[in-house]
């Protein structure tokens, strides 16, 4: 069993003499939605409530679902988990020593790629 030499508290490192480096403080992010998760929405109706409740389970969404009459309604969770963030895709995946796609007929590198 090796003998623990030192952890850094910044870090979270623990410094073994036999394996070197271990990490402890792995501090993982779930999904928006899920059990360790839950979307929290804020509703002012039991009948709002239900209309919510009605899309999670659709989905198979995690959420935990408050209402209060006093404070207005939050549903951004739901709206985030609803109309996904797309990731953007280059049109143009261009060698550097190929005609520029603007037609210029210059070199990529020397017109749109700079």
């Amino acid at each position: 069993m090796s003998k623990k030499i030192f952890t850094n508290r910044q870090t979270g490192k623990t410094y073994d003499r036999d394996k070197g480096v271990k990490h402890l403080n792995n501090k993982k992010r779930h999904k928006l939605g899920t059990k360790k998760n839950p979307a929290i929405i804020c509703v002012q109706t039991d009948e709002r409530k239900k209309e919510i409740n009605a899309i999670f389970q659709e989905n198979n969404w995690a959420a935990i679902i408050t209402v209060s009459p006093d404070r207005s309604e939050d549903i951004s969770a739901l709206k985030i988990l609803l109309n996904p963030i797309k990731t953007k895709v280059n049109e143009h995946n261009l060698g550097r020593n190929e005609p520029c796609y603007c037609g210029s007929k210059k070199k990529f590198k020397k017109c749109c790629g700079k």
